[in-house]
């Protein structure tokens, strides 16, 4: 119960600090292949189509349908590690803060479905973050979160799917 009430209080700071964020620049498509580019992965990670990413985030869960996403790029291992990075470009502000809800219960599931498979994983898993910037969202698991940082933005602040929010 705790666990969950530290989850939802977390989700609210980052919703929050979305909501105050109007002015600031809006993540791209491109900053998923910056995070590449910085060597933030310890694979090769592969691409997939914005249907695919769409049914794996189960973003109609949270009221979205496919038309809400007007761009993204997802890069997801293809199964050695639980690394990926998604930007997503939705329809408006209040359709990005849905789709972080489902990107935020995607990354704590990620968490509980690989504890015993690769637990070796976790640590990467509970260092991920998601963020939003005004209609985009930003949701990275990396090897090096500190340089998947310094590709987008330099030092951002994010909200761990453990509930505590950091900032670099």
């Amino acid at each position: 119960m705790k666990k969950i009430l530290h989850m939802a209080l977390a989700l609210s700071l980052a919703l929050a600090l979305a909501a105050c964020g109007g002015k600031e620049e809006k993540y791209t498509t491109g900053d998923v292949q910056a995070m590449v580019d910085a060597g933030a992965f310890s694979e090769e990670l592969e691409e997939l189509d914005g249907d695919t990413a769409f049914l794996l985030y189960k973003l109609a869960d949270y009221g979205l349908d496919e038309g809400d996403v007007k761009k993204c790029a997802v890069l997801r291992s293809a199964g050695a590690t639980c690394e990926e990075a998604a930007v997503l470009v939705l329809s408006g502000n209040e359709q990005a803060k849905r789709a972080a809800e489902g990107l935020y219960t995607y990354l704590n599931d990620q968490i509980k479905a690989n504890e015993n498979y690769r637990p070796a994983e976790i640590p990467k898993l509970k260092e991920a973050y998601l963020s939003i910037k005004d209609n985009t969202v930003l949701m990275v698991v990396a090897n090096d979160p500190e340089a998947a940082k310094a590709a987008v933005e330099g030092e951002p602040s994010f909200t761990s799917p453990e509930g505590t929010d950091t900032a670099s």
